[in-house]
């Protein structure tokens, strides 16, 4: 039975179909045009959840939730009066009646409708390829049933070897599956990079342990008696053994809706629109991102231009003057941890161009420019080290100002000085995906008065899509205000005019231990005799912290003046929730624990009442502790062996590891015992941010050792030693350093990579953000640490020995101390008195790790966004 909403009669209504990142960009800009308070807007999507970034979609595998995809919140849509409707898609549209039927039978008459409903994935018409065990690699529900078979699985293989195959591939890896990769074209990624780019990325991602297969196709997928995959049949005639098949072999337009109403698609699909992305059949309709046909005859298959027909339809809707005429296909990624861009005509298409090329087989790099006879730079293609992408992207269609080779050549290979973005012409595109140039960013600053990149974002919007600008929109920031005439303070802080790394020399070449003394001598004459600031006092605690053996000062962080340096969680040498309790983490090295060990854990969260749960980084945390109860727990603890786990101090959390050869009957070294040794080596190192390890016994990689700041897998041989990673929202892969070392040379490389770092970085730098940012990036990094470039790695070295040799339990320094336990009361003048204001929250009687994120069903998504929030 339908139910038909009718429009309000005084507004007209807006029905957009599909709500994926275009479709959200599409109701940014009518909010942001007014369309929204003269419009009544009703949005019908499919999935079963509000528009979430599946640019980022695998990194749902590296721990992002949806709630960290997603690209909506309630506020926004009632703060525009959007109607949205998830899990009820259209099936049917009238244009006659100028109506659309959901599959729930809600039929909503509209005055303007927009088609943003995306495309499917392609799949090869190949006998079972709907067979148990074969998928897609297109959605968030597609992504959770990877996972759910994987856990039965042991092999899997992914068709299609282009920008979404190799994610999966990453992906299925990930799950600890050997994986394959089957690719028809002769090399991978075929669109975006040529035969020496392809054979760049074969090699790197061959050595990462991945299996791949190209020139083949999938002829057939073999299934056994259950039906489920058993394997696959090439086109070369062999049988490839998998569990599973992941298709990623492209995508098309979804414009069945389209076809069914009698709108004009293409011949190869896509809805045809006009450079306003309206419907040539009907001006009613539009047509916007991967389902539309543009006006130039393609169809665009990334977000940016999506973006930009986007802005074109609201425009238009509006009533402005806008045109989509076409857009830059530059794309810059990380796929399985490598730097992948290319940009402009990076094939060489058009006629009369030569070729720059720089090319190390051994580093894995391949960076190709194509420059026109008169030395314009006409586009280009990186492999293995993109950091010249920003710059060189917006020289595209000029002459750069310097010879092209010098922009491709490696620090330290002979390139002169690197060509930084200030030389950039105004007219340069620095933002592809909002097409905001050079000459917009320095508006921002010298017309609207915006002295930082989070000002110039909220400006120009520059940076806030898929952020491979960012790094450029700073440079360009900072060299505008100096053009001004404006200092650009580099400062540590308001009391501190050096830098971290500044101030870290200062503190090591002077043997300062104090941070009184060193404010005093050293900071700004305005901050001279003050107390320092919350920037500060734990920056430069921390400075002291890590130096202390080598300077002669204390080496606990609550000794003395150190105490009143510390952020709440290492004042207390515990980590403080969000109810007002603490949290205790005792260190279990390399996840490895004692049945008698986990007794005690379990005996204490009983007596004290404490919440239990097992961290990403294979140990246990226990929750809801008083202040007062701190020394109570951690003194049973100590007794029975245990000590701080410093989760809650910037400095090393934990080594996980794999089992390795001991049980596994894949690994190939000793990881458990790698990862102990690491992490009883490096307990306590205070360091400028957090520092995470893992140690992986073979390449199937299950301790995903490329996601930490430092990792390692083995090898036949011996080690290979990554660094640069990090997961969370903000994922990065750790780049290799060495390989095949022995124990000795992986603990010499570590111990003077870290040591480096804390000299060099930031103050709350990762190491993955560090490696980004320091001139030279990797290639500097291992000339120094590998190399011995600078000739401080004996004093790298002989640093970390002091920190060994003089590292002390803080929990059991702590207990042997009657001062520093003075401290952990909850009121001094009544130390047995709780605090009433701190709430414990109970433990749950039962966890269902099987609710749905949203309500599935046709219901407006003001229910479903406020259920996502509670989960």
């Amino acid at each position: 039975m339908s139910t038909t909403v009718p429009p309000a009669p005084s507004r007209p209504t807006l029905v957009l179909i599909g709500h994926g990142m275009v479709g959200q960009r599409f109701l940014e800009e009518l909010a942001g045009r007014g369309v929204t308070a003269t419009h009544r807007v009703v949005v019908l999507c499919e999935e079963p959840r509000p528009a979430y970034d599946r640019v980022r979609l695998t990194s749902y595998f590296s721990g992002s939730t949806p709630e960290d995809l997603s690209l909506t919140d309630r506020a926004f849509l009632d703060a525009h009066g959007i109607e949205l409707y998830v899990g009820d898609p259209a099936e049917r549209v009238d244009r006659a009646a100028r109506e659309v039927t959901a599959r729930s039978g809600l039929v909503v008459r509209y005055d303007t409708l927009v088609l943003a409903t995306g495309s499917a994935p392609f799949v090869p018409p190949v006998p079972h390829r709907d067979a148990e065990g074969c998928f897609v690699y297109r959605t968030i529900e597609d992504l959770l049933a990877i996972e759910e078979y994987a856990r039965g699985s042991t092999t899997g293989a992914v068709v299609g070897g282009g920008l979404l195959g190799l994610e999966a591939a990453g992906a299925l890896q990930g799950l600890g599956l050997d994986t394959h990769i089957v690719e028809f074209a002769p090399r991978l990624m075929p669109v975006q990079v040529d035969e020496g780019g392809g054979a760049a990325l074969l090699r790197t991602v061959e050595d990462m342990g991945l299996s791949v297969h190209t020139g083949v196709g999938t002829q057939e997928i073999l299934t056994g008696a259950s039906g489920a995959v058993t394997g696959m049949k090439l086109s070369d005639g062999r049988e490839l053994p998998t569990d599973m098949v992941v298709f990623s072999a492209g995508v098309r337009p979804r414009d069945q809706l389209a076809r069914d109403c009698g709108l004009t698609v293409g011949e190869r699909g896509g809805i045809t629109v006009d450079e306003q992305c309206r419907s040539v059949t009907d001006p009613r309709v539009f047509a916007i991102g991967e389902c539309a046909l543009a006006a130039d005859g393609r169809v665009y298959g990334l977000v940016a231009p999506g973006y930009e027909q986007a802005a074109t339809a609201a425009a238009a809707v509006a009533g402005a003057a806008s045109a989509f005429t076409g857009a830059d296909l530059s794309t810059k990624l990380k796929l399985l941890g490598v730097d992948v861009a290319s940009f402009g005509d990076a094939h060489g298409t058009a006629g009369d161009c030569l070729d720059v090329v720089y090319s190390d087989s051994r580093a894995g790099l391949y960076k190709k420019l194509v420059i026109g006879r008169d030395g314009t730079l006409l586009g280009g293609i990186l492999v293995g080290d993109a950091e010249a992408y920003g710059t060189l992207r917006a020289f595209t269609g000029s002459v750069p100002p310097v010879a092209p080779e010098t922009l491709v050549l490696p620090a330290g290979a002979g390139a002169p000085a690197r060509l930084g973005p200030a030389a950039l012409p105004d007219d340069a595109v620095v933002c592809s995906c909002h097409n905001v140039t050079k000459g917009t960013v320095r508006r921002a600053v010298t017309e609207h008065a915006c002295t930082t990149v989070p000002e110039v974002k909220k400006c120009t919007r520059a940076g806030t899509g898929c952020g491979s600008c960012v790094k450029v929109l700073g440079q360009l920031v900072d060299a505008e205000l100096e053009a001004s005439g404006v200092e650009v303070d580099r400062g540590l802080c308001g009391c501190f005019a050096q830098t971290r790394q500044e101030l870290y020399e200062t503190v090591l070449a002077l043997r300062l231990t104090s941070f009184r003394e060193l404010l005093d001598r050293h900071g700004r004459e305005a901050a001279r005799g003050g107390d320092g600031c919350e920037v500060c006092k734990p920056a430069v605690g921390s400075i002291i912290a890590s130096l202390a053996p080598a300077i002669g000062a204390s080496t606990h962080v609550l000794d003395g003046e150190q105490a009143a340096l510390q952020d709440t969680n290492d004042h207390f040498l515990a980590n403080l929730q969000r109810n007002g309790s603490y949290s205790v983490v005792p260190r279990v090295p390399g996840g490895e624990i004692a049945p008698e060990k986990l007794i005690v854990i379990g005996e204490i969260a009983r007596d004290f009442g404490l919440y239990t749960k097992i961290t990403g980084g294979q140990r246990i945390d226990m929750f809801g502790a008083r202040v007062e109860q701190l020394p109570l727990i951690w003194a049973r603890l100590v007794d029975a062996g245990f000590e701080s786990g410093h989760a809650y101090g910037k400095s090393l959390r934990t080594v996980k590891s794999c089992v390795g050869q001991t049980w596994c009957r894949y690994g190939v070294q000793d990881s458990v015992r790698m990862a102990i040794d690491l992490e009883l080596r490096y307990r306590g190192l205070r360091s400028p941010h957090k520092l995470k390890s893992a140690v992986s016994g073979c390449q199937r990689e299950c301790a995903e050792a490329r996601s930490k700041d430092f990792g390692v897998i083995a090898t036949a041989n011996g080690w290979n030693l990554y660094v640069g990673g990090n997961g969370g929202a903000s994922p990065r892969h750790a780049d290799l350093l060495a390989q095949d070392l022995t124990d000795e040379g992986l603990v010499r490389l570590i111990d003077r990579f870290l040591m480096f770092y804390l000299r060099t970085a930031d103050r709350l730098e990762r190491t993955s953000v560090w490696l980004e940012r320091i001139p030279g990036g990797l290639d500097h990094v291992r000339d120094v640490v590998v190399h011995d470039s600078l000739g401080i790695c004996g004093e790298l070295e002989a640093l970390m020995a002091a920190h060994v040799a003089h590292y002390r339990d803080e929990w059991a320094e702590t207990l042997r101390d009657p001062e520093k336990l003075a401290r952990f009361v909850s009121f001094v003048n009544a130390p047995d008195t709780p605090d009433p204001v701190v709430a414990f929250v109970p433990e749950r009687d039962q966890i269902k790790p099987d609710l749905p994120l949203l309500t599935l069903g046709p219901r407006p998504a003001d229910d479903l966004l406020e259920g996502s929030a509670t989960r």
